[in-house]
């Protein structure tokens, strides 16, 4: 892993996107994605493709015409908002005679340098070397590779054999420490269970304010920087709702379009928080003009995780850096179950906290119950995890009618009644 502190280092970006109605969102996400990896844009070239070339992505004109701007830049480096194949990048970079980077290896270094915890760093390690082991095979020169075969066993496949066992060790050996990690994190969430509130998790594209939001809510102070995946370990804190309620919420990593494939299998185990929530909170940077198809990318995610069935509130931030205010109120208007906010200005926190109460009630089951003296304790856990409603000190037992999570009414199942008392 880089130091943060590592020059600045200076690139020719080529922007690859078919459709030009997607330029805003590519240009303003890679300038991000630059800052955030301590990069500097000294140009940029684009090329529309609907399939890519084989040999290097993009076709030989544009190839030569990279290479002229990079030579007249004085770049360090060719940055292609892309994935390439091992071969391709071997390619431009023989050709080019810059460092070649793709899009994946750029967000790859971002994770890298922002990984602070243990879990962090197992899961970007093995992204990378899952990124890296196909590309393995391209690192070596034809000549060397043409050594090999019967009776010509040459150093350069013996070399290429070691570096691929050596590989696929490593990556067993981080699949199973991450797996160690994601049971930890089960019994985590286990022990939270205990105490049955509600669970929750934040969801949104890279940046759009939800460790902001965090803080809000919890009254902590995590790190909330506008670069991209300022956070990528989940975070989990006790919320406490009006009227008594309270949830577990959750603050998860940042969403990207075209997230690599790599990077969500090897963070499954912080990912998958999101699926073990009751119900999602989407938040959504209205204030960039891309805020629709940034909405989609996390939708498309949340697919892939098989997390889209999920309770959503779509909360609409940012609304302080509207130009036209009147926008947020169409968009809750347009779209169900929405709230629109500043986290940063604490603007409409108040309509999504009444909001989440909501969700949570719908998640609560009511009951209605009489509790013997001898287990009087539990009347206290129903107000501690859940909304007590009425409590009637009778002869016969502690009548009680709650709001409470699934988990309470299971346990207090034994003393539901049903006709009056």
């Amino acid at each position: 892993m880089e130091s943060l502190e590592d020059p600045i280092e200076t690139a020719v970006l080529v922007f690859i996107n078919e459709d030009e109605a997607d330029d805003r969102i590519v240009e303003d996400e890679m300038d991000g994605l630059c800052e955030a990896a301590n990069v500097k844009p000294v140009a940029s070239i684009r090329q529309r493709l609907d399939r890519p070339w084989k040999g290097t992505y993009v076709g030989k004109g544009k190839v030569d015409e990279i290479l002229a701007l990079a030579n007249d830049t004085d770049a360090d480096l060719v940055l292609i908002d892309a994935e390439l194949s091992g071969t391709q990048q071997r390619n431009l970079q023989e050709r080019i005679g810059k460092k070649i980077i793709d899009r994946t290896q750029l967000i790859l270094d971002i994770f890298a340098r922002r990984a602070k915890t243990k879990e962090g760093m197992l899961q970007v390690e093995l992204a990378q070397l899952t990124y890296m082991l196909p590309k393995l095979m391209s690192v070596y020169t034809k000549f060397e590779r043409q050594k090999g075969g019967i009776g010509m066993r040459g150093p350069g496949e013996t070399k290429l054999e070691a570096d691929r066992r050596t590989a696929k060790e490593r990556i067993a050996g981080l699949q199973e420490d991450i797996e160690e990690v994601s049971r930890i994190r089960a019994q985590q969430r286990a022990s939270r269970r205990k105490h049955p509130f509600p669970f929750a998790s934040i969801v949104g594209y890279t940046s759009a304010g939800k460790s902001t939001l965090m803080n809000r809510m919890a009254g902590t102070d995590f790190l909330a920087d506008a670069m991209p995946f300022a956070t990528l370990d989940p975070t989990t804190r006790k919320i406490d709702l009006p009227d008594g309620y309270s949830l577990f919420l959750t603050d998860t990593v940042g969403f990207i379009r075209k997230l690599p494939t790599h990077l969500v299998a090897a963070f499954q185990s912080t990912l998958e928080e999101v699926t073990f929530s009751d119900f999602v909170l989407h938040l959504v940077d209205v204030s960039n003009p891309a805020w629709e198809a940034q909405r989609d990318a996390v939708l498309e995610t949340l697919r892939y995780l098989k997390a889209d069935d999920k309770p959503m509130i779509t909360v609409f931030n940012k609304i302080d850096a509207l130009e036209d205010p009147t926008q947020a109120r169409r968009l809750v208007a347009e779209w169900p179950n929405s709230v629109a906010i500043s986290a940063s200005k604490g603007t409409g926190v108040d309509d999504l906290l009444q909001m989440i109460v909501r969700q949570v009630k719908d998640v609560l089951g009511a009951l209605r119950v009489l509790i013997p003296y001898d287990h009087q304790n539990l009347v206290q856990e129903c107000y501690t995890y859940g909304r007590v409603h009425k409590v009637d000190y009778r002869e016969d037992g502690i009548l009680v009618e709650a709001d409470v999570v699934h988990e309470m009414v299971d346990r207090l199942e034994r003393y539901k009644i049903v006709d009056s008392q």
